[in-house]
């Protein structure tokens, strides 16, 4: 018997970033997976396109790329990210097309709580860099009026902006009836702005099964590290060979 094809794992990465937090997942996240990173208009090689920064523009640059998945997929999110590919298996599942056998969500507090980072959109220039200096984003030695600053801050102002529309957007009903993707919802152990008792609350967003793990150690970049794309690997793998119950499997998979 042919050995199944490996399930794609979809990438969304947080806030004023590009792709490269999912460099190297091929190797990390082991057999039976690949990794799918997808990169927002605005940014790296799609940076002459205007930035999206409302729930509208987001699905017009995803949907077509979901509506005819070739197998079982997976969707990850991290911060920006997490209320990306919720975003986007809600509208999949509103629109009757084939939903992800499985969610991933980290580093995001649920869509209604409060959110340090969503809410900064609102911030004074420099109340939001206050609050990205404190959160170690701004490089060592940027200046006002450096190439970060020019470059780098207004694709973090507008993702933010993103960020706020996209949970607004969360709030209200759903269509098509209950939304039962499962979940399986990641936090850093020492994450301040998504605490695993705060992440905890995304168990409101799915009538679905859900799985909460917490990355040892983990500050609000865990998916810089090595433990979260071997969960991830995981998960797929239990996807793939689990028709029915995906996050079952995936909740004792070592």
């Amino acid at each position: 018997m042919p050995d199944a094809p490996p399930v794609v794992l979809h990438c969304f990465a947080h806030a004023g970033a590009g792709i490269s937090a999912f460099h190297g997942w091929q190797t990390r996240l082991g057999p039976g997976a690949v990794p799918a990173a997808h990169l927002l208009p605005g940014r790296d090689r799609r940076r002459r396109e205007p930035r999206v920064t409302t729930r509208r523009e987001l699905l017009a640059d995803l949907l077509d790329d979901f509506r005819a998945p070739n197998g079982p997929f997976v969707l990850y999110g991290h911060s920006l990210g997490a209320m990306v590919a919720y975003t986007l298996a809600r509208a999949l599942h509103e629109a009757g097309l084939p939903t992800p056998a499985l969610l991933a969500v980290g580093a995001c507090p649920p869509p209604d709580a409060p959110s340090e980072l969503a809410d900064a959109c609102r911030r004074s220039p420099d109340g939001l860099l206050d609050l990205l200096d404190r959160l170690e984003v701004v490089p060592e030695g940027a200046r006002p009026g450096g190439l970060w600053h020019r470059a780098v801050l207004p694709v973090l102002r507008d993702d933010l902006t993103l960020a706020d529309s996209l949970r607004r957007a969360a709030l209200t009903p759903v269509a098509g009836g209950p939304f039962t993707v499962p979940l399986l919802v990641v936090a850093g152990e020492a994450d301040p702005l998504a605490p695993p008792g705060t992440m905890a609350g995304w168990e409101r967003f799915s009538a679905g099964p859900v799985v909460r793990r917490t990355v040892a150690g983990g500050d609000h970049f865990f998916v810089r590290g090595p433990a979260l794309p071997r969960l991830l690997g995981r998960a797929c793998r239990v996807v793939g060979r689990t028709a029915g119950a995906p996050l079952a499997g995936a909740a004792t998979a070592r």
